[in-house]
């Protein structure tokens, strides 16, 4: 086998991921393998920073139809750079509520007040957490 490449194993080993899920990613066109080392598919390096830009795009909510388009895409794709900047925005939310939640965490934290969900300052912060 050329050194060059990863066999199956070894790319589900430095991704955290099953090699059912790579064979998954493979079928939707998220990654694609470039031969064989016996039955074991074979991938490039470059695979890798693949599967972390589409970890990183499921954990940011993106699903893999928009991960695959966006995989696609050239510059004068103007639908999908409006659908970008549109997930980026829920994104900033998704960050100013979990920024809201940390805080609030961290006042049930050191907060004294016996039951601490009745605390009021707690209670304001909880509800802040869900307000846009």
């Amino acid at each position: 086998m050329d050194e060059t490449l990863l066999d199956i194993g070894e790319v589900a080993r430095q991704s955290g991921l099953a090699p059912s899920a790579l064979r998954f990613y493979e079928r939707k066109g998220l990654i694609t393998a470039v031969g064989r080392n016996g039955l074991r598919r074979t991938y490039l390096p470059q695979t890798l920073e693949r599967l972390a830009l589409v970890t990183c795009a499921r954990d940011a909510g993106f699903t893999l139809a928009e991960i695959a388009a966006f995989l696609r895409a050239g510059p004068s794709d103007a639908v999908l750079r409006e659908g970008m900047a549109a997930k980026e925005r829920a994104v900033d939310e998704r960050i100013a509520q979990l920024t809201r939640l940390r805080d609030s965490l961290r006042h049930a934290a050191v907060c004294d007040h016996d039951p601490l969900v009745e605390c009021p300052d707690f209670k304001q912060a909880i509800r802040r957490v869900s307000a846009p």
